[in-house]
């Protein structure tokens, strides 16, 4: 278990979060009146890929870890909030199919939410971890008007994955799939080059965000057209997948294979945006994963154009923020620790 550099003892009863995640769980700890009793990171391996038993052992680690760390008595936590990778329930049951994180059989199909529920013998809510982290942006971003207001988030990493947050809390929808935002398909016009293949989507859909503002979509759809349109650089000599892991570095020093790429990801963003100010119109447009991550200059070139491809109302563009997603490393377990906070307060 990682030490932080900042902990403190609860002042009141208690929520935990915890953000399973392929490699490591990373847990906090949040008290009633709304303050994190950790810093930085606290992970532990999550063993996802040895199946649940060991999923569940480590998760439970996890959470009886950080309430060591915190000097904080297993009386004073009131319940747990859970997050992981989806195709997931609303209730936390994996997909039958499986999904990236638990490929394995066993997993298919397995209720996470209700075996970490048995083995602590809290309380248990569960978010996928995209919404977790759009939840947490939010809070974040609105502090005491939270409950107030609306966001729309897009968390760009290996897919896009995102959130939907009304009045402070997470739209789950009938079968908890709302704020799948990966999967909107989207108009390409003015996205693709004159000549362009329409890009697809590993859940089957064409033209969808995901196909575009994504690592996979990097990797499967935008990269290989513009090495033909480049066929002297250096990443031409490279396989894909390492090609297009190493492409934010030379998007950082302005290459123009890569900002053409990042350039196309973030039109396609504002297209979904777009779609978004006309469905829900939110107060703010919040961006995670990746590019968040990235040097300053190159963030926010393209925090601008994702905003300058959003094409809003003038009354909109005076009402509505755009920002990025903060302490996205803790986003999720934090935004989990928010939703059980929310859920014992309101009974």
């Amino acid at each position: 278990m990682d030490q932080v550099e900042s902990v403190r003892t609860p002042a009141s009863w208690v929520v935990v979060g915890l953000d399973n995640g392929g490699t490591c769980n990373n847990a906090t700890v949040l008290d009633a009146t709304g303050r994190y009793l950790v810093d930085n990171l606290v992970e532990n391996p999550s063993l996802v890929t040895d199946g649940p038993e060991s999923a569940i052992d480590q998760l439970a680690e996890a959470f009886h870890n950080i309430l060591d760390l915190t000097s904080t008595p297993l009386t004073l936590v009131r319940a747990v909030g859970l997050d992981t990778p989806g195709p997931a329930s609303a209730k936390g049951v994996i997909s039958s199919k499986g999904a990236t994180n638990f490929s394995m059989v066993s997993w298919h199909g397995f209720d996470i939410r209700s075996a970490l529920e048995a083995r602590i013998g809290l309380p248990v809510f569960y978010l996928n971890d995209a919404n977790a982290a759009a939840l947490y942006a939010h809070h974040r971003l609105f502090g005491a008007e939270a409950m107030t207001k609306s966001s729309v988030a897009a968390i760009v990493g290996t897919g896009l994955g995102g959130g939907v947050v009304e009045d402070g809390r997470v739209v789950s929808g009938a079968a908890g799939m709302a704020g799948e935002l990966g999967h909107v398909q989207i108009p390409l016009h003015g996205v693709l080059e004159v000549g362009q293949p329409v890009p697809e989507c590993n859940c089957g859909f064409t033209g969808d965000v995901e196909s575009i503002a994504s690592l996979t979509g990097i990797k499967k759809n935008l990269l290989p057209y513009w090495l033909t349109r480049f066929p002297d650089h250096p990443l031409a000599a490279e396989p894909l997948p390492q090609a297009a892991k190493q492409l934010r570095s030379y998007a950082e020093k302005e290459d123009p294979l890569a900002l053409a790429v990042f350039e196309q990801q973030a039109k396609a963003i504002g297209k979904l945006f777009t779609i978004a100010a006309n469905f829900t119109d939110p107060d703010a447009y919040l961006l995670g994963g990746g590019v968040v991550e990235a040097a300053p200059k190159f963030r926010q070139w393209f925090l601008n154009t994702v905003r300058e491809n959003t094409q809003l109302r003038a009354e909109q563009q005076s009402a509505a923020t755009f920002a990025l997603v903060a302490d996205l490393d803790m986003a999720g377990a934090r935004g989990a620790a928010v939703a059980a906070l929310e859920a014992v307060q309101n009974g």
